[in-house]
């Protein structure tokens, strides 16, 4: 089983990167649990802004999108940029809108979306505050585009005030709140992935939309 976290670091590679850091440390327990991990980071691909799945000629987002629909644990690393998430995490989000109009990114047979079965998780990075608006903005996204959000499956670090030390050289790795929120993180979602994997959603979306079409008089728009 796989687990594929975005780093949405605004850095490019070599750079260091703290939310990388946070990343590995979760990639690390996620190995613990028996599952192949990779993560990579955003910014060294070339994602066009858009929301469908393959906005042409340069773009890279459909790599992303086959390494997305092969895992079972999906996670986005985001730092805090003004107090919002960064614009690499929100351009993940966009692309994901895709699948609610793209047939190849549905089930043909229930209509459920591609991420059904699989589970979603964030981690957030940063100096100050905003970790809470950033997973709430996360796992509210994920869940709608059809990934399962199992509970405590958000870690953090920030930092002092105005300071300008993150979380590798403030000393974030020791610090028990972020890594026993990290601990319950990785274990929830190991759990609820290998759940999923032999008990999968009966939910049929397909015959959920005849019966409400049935009992609406209004149609959209």
């Amino acid at each position: 089983m796989k687990a594929l976290l975005i780093n949405c670091t605004l850095k490019r590679q070599p750079d260091f990167s703290n939310t990388g850091a946070l990343a590995d440390k979760a990639a690390s327990q996620l190995r613990e649990q028996g599952f192949e991990t990779e993560i990579i980071r955003l910014n060294d691909y070339q994602v066009l802004t858009g929301n469908s799945s393959d906005e042409g000629e340069g773009d890279q987002w459909p790599l992303i999108l086959e390494k997305i629909k092969s895992c079972q644990i999906f996670i986005i690393a985001t730092p805090i940029w003004m107090g919002h998430l960064a614009s690499t995490a929100q351009k993940v989000i966009e692309r994901l809108d895709a699948i609610f109009r793209d047939e190849e990114l549905s089930n043909h047979e229930n209509g459920q979306y591609m991420p059904y079965n699989k589970v979603g998780g964030c981690l957030v990075t940063g100096n100050e505050d905003g970790a809470h608006s950033c997973a709430a903005q996360v796992l509210w996204a994920l869940q709608e585009v059809g990934f399962t959000i199992p509970p405590n499956v958000n870690a953090y670090w920030v930092g002092m005030a105005g300071g300008e030390k993150d979380y590798v050289e403030a000393g974030g790795e020791r610090y028990l709140y972020t890594n026993k929120t990290l601990r319950y993180m990785t274990a929830n979602l190991a759990w609820f992935a290998k759940l999923l994997a032999t008990n999968p959603i009966g939910t049929n979306l397909l015959e959920e939309d005849k019966k409400a079409e049935g009992e609406s008089d209004k149609q959209e728009g």
